[in-house]
């Protein structure tokens, strides 16, 4: 996997003349947590088709965040294609969840980077092509995290150990979802 640029986005070693993650601001989403914790959030993507495998997906007020394909499937090779970006929105998930229990464990984190591998048989070509008995999506997931911070090894293992338990996106590929799809 090639080394990608960094962006600095103020919440890694204080010392940078960044902005850290705001302590106060964890501790206060903490509490209001543990206020309600049966309290469920519904979040929603509107996904519109461009042309040929390209999407855009609108997530709150943000700009459209594109998936398309590779020329391999298809596509225009613009964006991630969606087995991609999966695998993107986990690995943000697992670093966010890495540097907010490093926040609040008082844990100074000097760098953090995740590379993920993911292994799926394509050969049903979206149910067009094979469609012989096989595991569809991802049936191997591998995630390297490379955290480099001012504790000791064990205590980085077991942060690890701990945020994959609690990420989200980690759980959503590890378990059963309940799904509903409908054409209106």
């Amino acid at each position: 996997m090639s080394e990608p640029a960094t962006a600095l986005t103020g919440c890694l070693v204080p010392d940078a003349g960044l902005e850290p993650i705001d302590k106060t601001g964890l501790d206060a989403l903490v509490a209001k947590g543990k206020e309600n914790p049966q309290a469920i959030k519904t979040l929603s993507c509107k996904t519109v088709a461009e042309g040929r495998f390209r999407h855009a997906n609108y997530i709150r007020n943000l700009e459209p965040y594109i998936v398309d394909e590779p020329p391999a499937l298809l596509g225009d090779d613009t964006a991630p294609n969606p087995s991609e970006a999966s695998l993107a929105a986990l690995g943000s998930c697992v670093a966010v969840g890495l540097h907010a229990n490093a926040v609040a464990r008082g844990i100074t984190v000097q760098s953090l980077a995740l590379e993920l591998e993911g292994d799926l048989n394509i050969t049903a070509v979206w149910g067009t092509g094979d469609v012989s008995e096989k595991p569809v999506g991802f049936t191997d997931v591998r995630i390297k995290v490379d955290m480099k911070a001012d504790c000791p090894q064990e205590e980085i293992d077991a942060l690890v150990a701990h945020v994959i338990q609690w990420s989200p996106v980690f759980n959503t590929f590890s378990r059963p979802v309940n799904m509903v799809a409908e054409a209106v």
